[in-house]
Parts: C-alpha cells; sequence; structure tokens
C-alpha cells in the first residue's frame, strides 16, 4: 500500500471536528493543548500510520485545511 501522509493547516482549522467524526480509523483528534491565532483548537494528527488515504477528512473540512498526499 502507498505511504499516505495528512496535514492539517493550523492556521486555517476552526476546529469543528467534523475531519475528525469523518475518519473511519481515529487519524485525527482536537487539539487539546494548542491554539491557533484564531483561538481555535486545531485537528493535529494523533495516528499518521494509521490512515487508509480515504480522503474522508479531508472532503468534510469547510475550510480546505487538509491536504492528504500519496507517496
Amino acid at each position: 500500500m502507498a505511504k499516505v501522509t495528512v496535514t492539517v493547516n493550523e492556521l486555517v482549522c476552526k476546529g469543528c471536528g467534523l475531519c475528525v467524526r469523518a475518519c473511519p480509523k481515529g487519524v485525527l483528534a482536537l487539539s487539546k493543548q494548542k491554539l491557533n491565532a484564531k483561538g481555535y483548537h486545531p485537528a493535529e494528527v494523533v495516528d499518521q500510520e494509521a490512515c487508509i488515504g480515504c480522503a474522508s477528512c479531508a472532503r468534510t473540512c469547510p475550510d480546505v485545511a487538509i491536504r492528504i498526499e500519496r507517496e
């Protein structure tokens, strides 16, 4: 299987959590420690190796803050 990299643009993310709910493998979670410049807890990658590359998170994100890259 090709390696998949998930990247979250924390500056754009508003912490809505839609991507977290959309991910079938639990790759993403809302940060409990970080706040971005807008005062939101952004999504962060917590289990990169579990990603299957379905891109559900990226398709669900209303702010287009998630990028999926396949090698």
